[in-house]
This record gives structure tokens, C-alpha cells and sequence, in this order.
């Protein structure tokens, strides 16, 4: 089974609240609830960046997380897939201007799906997640295609000098 696949079908959502007001957070376990239950289509609100696929930011960037949402970026696996959920987190929404505010996620890491509103929809988050499966799946295919060396390495003695293999990249598909 190809990496992209297992990823697309059971994707693993890190949410991180960054100091708004709550109210998408509501929104969000209104996605877990079971009216909606989108742990139906296999994913997972897991609270550990190193096992997960997607994060789900909201709330605006305040001085004192900006440096926890960068590190949790980071410490994230390749591919990744990130979602500012609401208006404070895509602009900072009503918090806009505030001492405490530096404003939405995308001025500190890059953001690939944005879910707008003020009170987001469980419906628009659920919308949201499935563009970013997309741009998952996307990323992963470009994370697997395989490369071949075009050169041999060079007998030196009784070593191999593998230092200049690596100049010219030639994908295996043609």
C-alpha cells in the first residue's frame, strides 16, 4: 500500500488554539459530536505534532504563542498540511490591533487551506480537512517520486568515493 493512500484515508489533525475566544474551538468538537462525527471518515484529533498530518490553528497569532505554534510546525513530519480556521486566525480578526496580537498564522508559518468565518461551521471545517487531504495527497506523491543517480562511484584504492554521485538527478519515469 503506497504511503499517499493510508494518509488520505486516515489522516491525524493536530488543533492548537492560539488565543482567540473559543468559539471555533466549540465548532471543532461540534465535529467530533456525533451528529457530524468525522472520526467516521478516519480521522483523528490526536494532541502529538510528531504523528500528525494536519494542523488546525485558531485563534490569532498573541506574543506569548507565536513561538509554541512555530516549534509545533516544526516538529511536525513532512508532508504537512496547514489550516487557519476562522477569521482571527487568517487575519486576527476582531483581536486585530489589540498590544497582545501580532495578527493571523500566516505571517509565522505557511498556510495552505483557509476556513473563514467567525464561528466557523462544523460544515466549512469538515469542507476545509477535505481540501487538505487533497494538498496531503498532493505533497506525498511529490515526497515519493524516486530518483536514480547517473553516476557510478569512483574506485579510489580500496574505498569508494561516493562524494559526487549525487550531481545529476534523472527521475526514474521518463
Amino acid at each position: 500500500m503506497k504511503l499517499a493512500s493510508f494518509r488520505k484515508k486516515s489522516p491525524w489533525i493536530l488543533h492548537y488554539n492560539a488565543g482567540g475566544c473559543n468559539g471555533c474551538d466549540i465548532e471543532i468538537l461540534a465535529c467530533l459530536a456525533p451528529k457530524y462525527d468525522i472520526e467516521r471518515f478516519g480521522m483523528i484529533n490526536t494532541g502529538n505534532p510528531k504523528q500528525s498530518d494536519i494542523l488546525l490553528v485558531t485563534g490569532p497569532v498573541t506574543k506569548r504563542s507565536r513561538e509554541r505554534l512555530v516549534e509545533i510546525y516544526d516538529q511536525m513530519p513532512e508532508p504537512k498540511v496547514v489550516i487557519s480556521c476562522g477569521a482571527c486566525a487568517s487575519t486576527g480578526g476582531v483581536f486585530r490591533g489589540m498590544y497582545n496580537c501580532e495578527g493571523g498564522i500566516d505571517q509565522f508559518i505557511p498556510v495552505d487551506v483557509y476556513v473563514c468565518g467567525c464561528g466557523t461551521r462544523p460544515e466549512q471545517i469538515i469542507d476545509g480537512v477535505v481540501q487538505a487531504l487533497g494538498i496531503l495527497e498532493k505533497k506525498t506523491k511529490e515526497l515519493e517520486e524516486s530518483v536514480r543517480l547517473s553516476k557510478k562511484p569512483v574506485q579510489e584504492g580500496r574505498q569508494l568515493n561516493r562524494r559526487n554521485i549525487a550531481d545529476e538527478i534523472k527521475p526514474l519515469v521518463s
